[in-house]
């Protein structure tokens, strides 16, 4: 079986990689990276290496690259003969491959007696898919063409893989827990992956990973960076960070249980082994890179401020979540562009009036209480 994969980064190769490659699927990245794509055309494998005391290798072979800046006739002749289709290529860079995806399911054609296919999104937002099915539809001439033989299943996906940097340009490293779950309504495909978890209602499992694990290390990473930090690791050995993020989980873990009723005891088993994740010094994460784009992080949809306005519906106070918040607005990244966009923000307007256009909140009581904590980590910030 033949799988196409958007985005040869190292969660391309190090995780969606690795599970269809153990699905026996051959595998073809595309990508823009000509050294990462010309590596795979000369060598056709590459090395995983688990982030632990085993070290395990996990080769992986029978794999290519193509270059769709450079070759997209290729790229659309590998979607019309692949079995499924994957991306890890980053929410914003969706709609740039849309086109490039539409043409080579429109090609699929070519080849009538071709079983339907999946196109998963494997991307760090909610809707991944169905996002990425808007951008695609806006390209193909006649989608009730393609209906019938096209699934879109919206997919969590949850590994920790750092930015690294290695002599060899496809070994990568990750750590050995991975989850990868698909909502089984959007399949078109009959292929079911082994290694990933297939549920009726992806909803609940998307907002667990976005509120525990993206919340989690976030909070690890604006309260370590307060406290000068440079690693996710080396934060976590400060108890004082430890407890800002287990206080910021019991949180989110009161709304999820209270929402999706996830059973306490396994919900808390689950916090306790992310804790462990980010606690794994084989690792070593940049807090600028978990810190990046706080922006981003602050918006209404996003891992603070969403939950904060549910636990609030709810009458569940989160001041840990607020004081987080607090420190996201003191952060200070000069290499990143939405830290300087923040802080340009801070210092052209009233606090109240940023809090309001970063956050999208409209509430003055909930807006004070931001403010309050913004200025109470300023001085710490300072």
């Amino acid at each position: 079986m033949k799988a196409v994969h958007f985005g040869a980064g190292n969660i391309g190769r190090g995780f969606i990689g690795e599970i269809l490659a153990a699905n026996n699927f051959e595998i073809t990245f595309i990508d823009v990276n000509e050294t990462i794509i010309d590596a795979l055309k000369a060598r056709q494998g590459y090395t995983i290496e688990l982030a632990d005391e085993s070290q395990e290798q996990i080769h992986i072979e029978h794999v290519t690259g193509l270059n769709n800046a450079k070759e997209p006739e290729a790229v659309i002749q590998a979607i019309a003969e692949a079995d499924i289709l994957t991306t890890a290529i980053g929410p914003n860079i969706l709609p740039h491959i849309a086109e490039l995806i539409a043409k080579g399911l429109e090609a699929r054609q070519q080849y009538p007696d071709k079983p339907a296919i999946d196109v998963i999104a494997c991307e760090n937002m909610i809707g991944g898919s169905t996002f990425l099915k808007s951008e695609v539809q806006k390209y193909v001439a006649d989608w009730s063409a393609l209906e019938a033989t096209v699934g879109f299943p919206d997919a969590a996906v949850d590994r920790i893989v750092p930015l690294q940097h290695h002599e060899d340009p496809l070994f990568v490293q990750v750590e050995p827990f991975c989850e990868w779950v698909i909502q089984e309504s959007g399949m078109k495909s009959s292929i079911h992956l082994q290694g990933v978890h297939y549920v009726a209602d992806l909803e609940p499992y998307i907002e667990r990973k976005l509120f525990s694990v993206n919340t989690g290390h976030a909070t690890v990473a604006y309260t370590g960076a307060l406290q000068g930090y440079q690693t996710i690791d080396e934060a976590m050995q400060d108890h004082l960070v430890v407890i800002q993020l287990k206080s910021v989980l019991e949180e989110t873990g009161r709304l999820l249980i209270e929402k999706w009723a996830f059973d306490p005891e396994e919900h808390e088993r689950y916090i306790e082994k992310i804790i462990q994740r980010f606690k794994n010094k084989h690792i070593s994460d940049a807090i600028t890179r978990v810190a990046r784009t706080p922006v981003r992080k602050l918006g209404t949809e996003e891992r603070f401020i969403r939950p904060v306005l549910e636990l609030e519906k709810r009458n569940m106070q989160p001041d840990h979540l607020y004081e987080t918040i607090g420190m996201i607005f003191n952060y200070k990244d000069p290499e990143d562009e939405q830290s300087q966009q923040l802080q340009a923000l801070l210092d052209e307007k009233s606090l109240p009036e940023v809090i309001a256009e970063i956050t999208g909140l409209q509430d003055e009581d909930m807006i004070e209480t931001i403010r309050q904590n913004i200025e109470k980590y300023a001085y710490v910030a300072a």
